[in-house]
Parts: structure tokens; C-alpha cells; sequence
């Protein structure tokens, strides 16, 4: 600047960060601040060590710069001072004088230490009195700090204590609430006053049985807190009512020969409970069991009263559990409610051997189904309400003159055949069926003559082979016959039969049967193979859609094709239920029956 010297002006950087680095995302990386020290060792490396060192030089710069602005004022304002350089040997100047700084001060360090004049150590004086403690007092604050110590212990063992007790019945409480929840998302739950009361009746399905059928539902409060819960153990229970305790069944039978009065009403003829599943919790099973109970008390009651208010030829007997029918002379068809609990069951043992079982697990099933749908009627016969004015009635029934119907066509709309009339029919055409299967021998001389029912005449020779042979090659066609007239009575479909099949391993006497049905929807097939060596086969097909199993197909993608059957599986044909062939193939077609 003209008129005057230079002026040095220092300017500090702003305290904005300086940019190190931007990523590609736009995320900007900061140079750290410097620290304290760092700062400082930079600010060091400014100062001129050489100005500082001659103080005259400062005083009399000052008029040669006045005179210096005197005489150059009328130079151009560009000129800028020319610094010149340092001295060569500056570096080593000042690495030698930051040597001699710390030899001065490791100097002074030393004769501080090694010179008792600069600093010296005295120790602090005690009172000896004070030192000494006696041994009683020391004891006593030993004990209280001990009684201290228990006492803190103790509380807070008392308090995990209670917190483990609290956070046990808040576990039950939360099982609890969520097994209630279970239960009422498969049973109808209602609460009067603090009591959580269930149904197990029918009567939503259409049930007119009087019976109340009320469960109590309970916490189960029999477990000991300190102890291990066991496995099995359910905070929920429920209390049924004592006349639906155990289990029970229909028993329907066919004898031939009628017992004597005095036996009937003492049917005590129980089947073994079947396993709970794994998982199934206790009051699902005493629920399910207490309900078929109820329902075959249901069942027996509505056979009683049948029996009482039907008049027949020769009446039908009610005593105690047993209801006694004839079907046809000389033949006695047996229905009997078996009712058995726990206690009684163990006590009724008894050393005589057991009776056969005669017990025809088709009409059990076929009463079950006749039930329910008697309660579908009953359900579907509520009529819609009606305005006040409008007459009730089928429309024709109301029409005036000859179209009219009388009193006979009406009666005979009514008439509607009741459970004992329709097991009656069917007992009547399972022993018809039994005696319709035989075989006339006709023994001679030197030959058998067989005679079928068709009257086909068979000859055989004096040989026990022949027969034998004969006889196994008929047993495995009548079966499967027997499979073709079944299907046609539980109303199955016959896809194919055949007497001499030509698929398989090859018989050494005679060729095997086969026959194959379907359901009545067309979901399930039944296919049995019966061969006089080889035995009885029997496969069972499933829908597809019941399968899991089966691999999905990528080319198969529309849903109609699950409703075609898939593979076929064997059946354990030793462990189905039933005496015979035909009482077992036709509990197989009721079980795989849809219901209506």
C-alpha cells in the first residue's frame, strides 16, 4: 500500500471440517481435528527463533521503515517484501538447543533426587493408643457385620424366592387362558356366574334328547409348586357328570337261538379302550368319550321308545339294557347299550372265558349315521316363520273341491320309518344273504358231484386233492363275488371284475379273482385280489388331494386335477375289525361312505 509500511494481518482458518474423501454414494469422509498436543507442535513450528533473539533490531527497524514509506511512496502498490532466506546451519542450531534443554532438565531431575535439600520425605507420626484395638470390640463388630450380611442374604433370597412363586402361577395363569382358549374354539362355552360351564349335547344339531349334558370347566390347582411339573401335566380339567363317565357303545348281534329271560338286560360285554394319541391332551379325550355316551344313550332311548309304541306280530322285549326283536321265527336280533366305567369294569372280572364276538360293527355304524340324520331332519324341519295372515300348509293342500287331498294321503305323508324299523330291515337281509352262499355236495360211490347255485354241475374223482383244490378256487371267487353284491348294496360303483386274471403271480391251483369298485362320489376305489394260493390283497386308492406325499407337477398347475385319485395303498387286511371277509370289507366301504 502507498503512504505507509505493510501490514501483516493473520487469518485463522474457519472451524468447518476439511473434505477428505467422497465416496461414490455422495457420503462425504472429514479429516479429524487435531488434538492438543498436535495443535500445539504445529503452532510451534511458526515462531522465527531468529527475530525473537535480537531485540534492538526491532527498535531500530522502525524509522528505516518510516523512511523506507517516505521514500518509496510514490512506487507503483504491487511491491511486495522480499524475506530472505535462512542460515544453512539453522536446523542443527535448534537441534542443539532442544539437546541442551533436556540435558538441563534431566540435570535438574537428578539433583532433586540425589540432594535431600531440594525435597525431602518425613514420616507422619501416630498415636500408638490408637493403634491398638481390644479383641471383645473387634469380635462384636465382626459378628455385626456378619448379622448384616445374613440379613441382606436372606432378604434377597426371600424375594427370588417370591419372584420365582410369582412368575410360576403367572406361567399357569397364562396356560391356563390359553388352554381355555383351546377348548373353546372345539366346545361351546358359556359363563354363569364365576363358573365356566360347556355343552356336550346335540341339541344345536337337532337333538331332542333331554338330557342337559353340562361340563364344568376347572383350574387344576393338584400340583405341587416345588416339585418338577411333569409332562403331561394340564393347568385345565373338566368335570363331566357322573352317569357320562367311561365309555360305551351299541351292541348289535343276530343269534339264532333265543336265551332265557332270566339272561336278558346282563349284557356286560366291553371292547378295549383304544390309545390317546400323543399330544392329545386328558380333557379333549373325556370330552369325546363322555359325548359318544351321551349319544348312545341317545340312540338307545329312541330304540326303546320305538320298540314300546311298534305294534308287530310277535312285540318286541325292553328289559333294563337289551332290546330283543325277532326278525324272522327262530331268529333274535340283539341291540344293547354297554356302558362301562373304570371302577365297575375292574370289578365285573370274572374268571369265565370269553364269549365270541358276535357283535356286527355295520349296524353300530349304520345306527350312528341313522341318528344324525334324524337330527338333520329335525333341524330342517323348523318352519320359517309366517306373517299372521297367511295361511300355513303346501299350497295344494289348501285348494277347495276334488283337488284336495283327504285324510289317508296326508297320514301317509307322515308315516316315516323309525331306527328300529330300518334295523330290523337290515338284519333281515344280512341273514338272508348268509344262507344265499352255499354249496350242495352230492357224495356217491366212486365220485363228487358239486352242484353251484347257478346249477352248474362240477364231477370230481375219489382224489382229497381235487376237492381241496375245488373248494380254495371257490373261497377266492365267492369272495370277490361277495365284494361285487356288497358294492351294489352300500350303493359303490363296479369299474371292472373279473374271474381269471391274467396280471400277476401265476396260481398253482385255478387263477385268482379280481374286482375293483368305487364310492359314490367317486373319491375312494377299492380293488381286491383273491387268488387260492396267493390269499386276499386288498388296495385302497385315496384322492389326491388327501396325499401328501405326492410330488407337485410344474405341468399339472390346474386345481380339478386334485379331485382324480392317486396311488393305491395296501391295507392291513389282518388288522381290520370283524369276524369275516364280508364283515370287514363292508366296515371298510361304511368307513370310506361319505356322510349325507
Amino acid at each position: 500500500m502507498s503512504g505507509g509500511p505493510a501490514v501483516r494481518i493473520s487469518i485463522e482458518s474457519s472451524c468447518e471440517k476439511q473434505v477428505q474423501e467422497v465416496a461414490l454414494d455422495g457420503t462425504e469422509t472429514y479429516v479429524p481435528p487435531l488434538s492438543m498436543s498436535q495443535n500445539l507442535a504445529k503452532l510451534a513450528q511458526r515462531i522465527d527463533f531468529s527475530q525473537g533473539s535480537d531485540s534492538e533490531e526491532d527498535v531500530e527497524g522502525e524509522p528505516k521503515d518510516r523512511e523506507w514509506g517516505k521514500q518509496d511512496g510514490e512506487e507503483e502498490e504491487g511491491t511486495v517484501k522480499f524475506q530472505p532466506s535462512l542460515w544453512p546451519w539453522d536446523s542443527v542450531r535448534n537441534n542443539l538447543r532442544s539437546a541442551l534443554t533436556e540435558m538441563c532438565v534431566l540435570y535438574d531431575v537428578l539433583s532433586v533426587v540425589k540432594e535431600k535439600k531440594y525435597m525431602a520425605l518425613d514420616p507422619v507420626s501416630q498415636d500408638p493408643a490408637a493403634g491398638k484395638t481390644p479383641q471383645v470390640f473387634q469380635l462384636i463388630s465382626k459378628k455385626k457385620s456378619l448379622a448384616t450380611a445374613a440379613m441382606i442374604l436372606q432378604k434377597g433370597a426371600e424375594k427370588l424366592s417370591k419372584s420365582v412363586t410369582e412368575n410360576q402361577e403367572n406361567r399357569r395363569q397364562r396356560d391356563f387362558n390359553s388352554e381355555l382358549l383351546r377348548l373353546r374354539s372345539q366346545w361351546k362355552l358359556r359363563k354363569v356366574g364365576d363358573k365356566i360351564l360347556g355343552d356336550l349335547s346335540y341339541r344345536s344339531a337337532g337333538s331332542l334328547f333331554p338330557h342337559h349334558g353340562t361340563f364344568e370347566v376347572i383350574k387344576n390347582t393338584d400340583i405341587d409348586l416345588d416339585k418338577k411339573i411333569p409332562e403331561d401335566y394340564c393347568p385345565l380339567d373338566v368335570q363331566i357328570p357322573s352317569d357320562l363317565e367311561g365309555s360305551a357303545y351299541i351292541k348289535v348281534s343276530i343269534q339264532k337261538q333265543a336265551p332265557d329271560i332270566g339272561d336278558l338286560g346282563t349284557v356286560s360285554l366291553f371292547r378295549q379302550q383304544q390309545k390317546n394319541k400323543a399330544g392329545t391332551q386328558q380333557w379333549h379325550v373325556k370330552l369325546e368319550a363322555a359325548q359318544n355316551v351321551l349319544l348312545c344313550k341317545e340312540i338307545f332311548a329312541q330304540l326303546s321308545r320305538e320298540a314300546v309304541q311298534i305294534k308287530s306280530q310277535i312285540p318286541h322285549i325292553v328289559v333294563k339294557n337289551q332290546i330283543i326283536s325277532q326278525p324272522f321265527p327262530g331268529l333274535q336280533l340283539s341291540i344293547s347299550l354297554c356302558h362301562s366305567t373304570g371302577e365297575k369294569k375292574n370289578n365285573r372280572a370274572s374268571p369265565e372265558k370269553p364269549k365270541p364276538d358276535d357283535h356286527l360293527y355295520v349296524l353300530e355304524h349304520n345306527l350312528h349315521q341313522m341318528m344324525r340324520e334324524f337330527h338333520k331332519q329335525q333341524l330342517s324341519s323348523v318352519v320359517i316363520p309366517h306373517p299372521s295372515s297367511a295361511p300355513f300348509a303346501h299350497k295344494r293342500l289348501r285348494l277347495a273341491g276334488p283337488l284336495a287331498y283327504d285324510k289317508a294321503e296326508i297320514s301317509s305323508w307322515q308315516q316315516t320309518e323309525g331306527l328300529l324299523e330300518k334295523m330290523i330291515k337290515q338284519a333281515k337281509h344280512i341273514f338272508l344273504r348268509r344262507r344265499s352262499i352255499q354249496l350242495q355236495l352230492n357224495i356217491g360211490v366212486e365220485q363228487i358231484r358239486v352242484v353251484h347255485r347257478d346249477g352248474r354241475v362240477v364231477t370230481l374223482s375219489h382224489q382229497e386233492q381235487e376237492l381241496q383244490d375245488f373248494l380254495l378256487s371257490q373261497m377266492s371267487q365267492h369272495q370277490v363275488h361277495a365284494v361285487q353284491q356288497l358294492a351294489k348294496v352300500m350303493g359303490w360303483h363296479v369299474l371292472s371284475f373279473s374271474n381269471h386274471v391274467g396280471l400277476g403271480p401265476v396260481e398253482s391251483i385255478g387263477n385268482a379273482s379280481a374286482v375293483t369298485v368305487a364310492s359314490p362320489n367317486g373319491e375312494y376305489a377299492i380293488s381286491v385280489r383273491n387268488g387260492p394260493e396267493s390269499g386276499c390283497k386288498v388296495l385302497v386308492q385315496f384322492p389326491r388331494s388327501q396325499i401328501k406325499e405326492l410330488p407337485k407337477s410344474d405341468v399339472i398347475q390346474d386345481a380339478k386335477w386334485s379331485h382324480l385319485r392317486g396311488p393305491y395303498k395296501e391295507v392291513h387286511w389282518s388288522k381290520m375289525e370283524g369276524r369275516n371277509f364280508v364283515y370287514k370289507m363292508e366296515l371298510l366301504m361304511a368307513a370310506l361312505t361319505p356322510c349325507p
